[in-house]
């Protein structure tokens, strides 16, 4: 047993003693010079032109609202609410994505871009199935250049299921 713990003592202290950076082979690496400064200041001049160029085409946008209730619905049916949209913004709207947190419910963004004081429609329709039956709420996201990015919808429903036949 004291073999075994000799022979691991000796490993221990071996491998401890490999070539290890010293503090000023850190320092070095950290410490400011010429040429990290102007690495530096190019990455910055990077990165602030392009948030000017994103900054430079935001917009904003309002919707007429921001929540729909369907009330009282029957499984299997298609229920469709249109949410108005409007470019409040000096540039031109562009939705890039609209989706839905479940495939019963079908987002349709408008199919090009939005002028600004103009308006267009999103189109949603929700189709509930039996295993969906009770209260039902649905987010929809709409992702466009405006700040910020992401708007919720979110629709209500509560789904009666039809009755079985006997």
């Amino acid at each position: 047993m004291k073999s075994y713990f000799f022979i691991l003592m000796v490993l221990v202290l071996t491998s401890c003693s490999e070539d290890k950076p010293t503090n000023s082979n850190i320092e070095s690496s950290i410490v400011s010079n010429e040429e990290n400064d102007k690495a530096l200041k190019k990455e910055l001049s990077e990165v602030e032109k392009e948030e000017q160029k994103a900054f430079a085409s935001i917009t904003s946008m309002s919707f007429d609202k921001l929540d729909h209730d369907f009330g009282t619905i029957n499984e299997g049916t298609d229920n469709k609410v249109l949410f108005n949209v409007t470019n409040t913004g000096k540039k031109p709207l562009l939705i890039s994505n609209v989706s839905a947190s479940c495939g019963c419910t079908s987002p349709k963004k408008p199919s090009g871009p939005i002028a600004p004081g103009k308006s267009d429609v999103i189109e949603v329709v929700f189709h509930p199935t039996a295993l969906q039956a009770k209260e039902q709420t649905k987010k929809i996201t709409v992702q466009a250049n405006t700040d910020p990015e992401m708007t919720v919808l979110t629709i209500h429903a509560y789904v009666k299921p039809l009755k079985k036949a006997l």
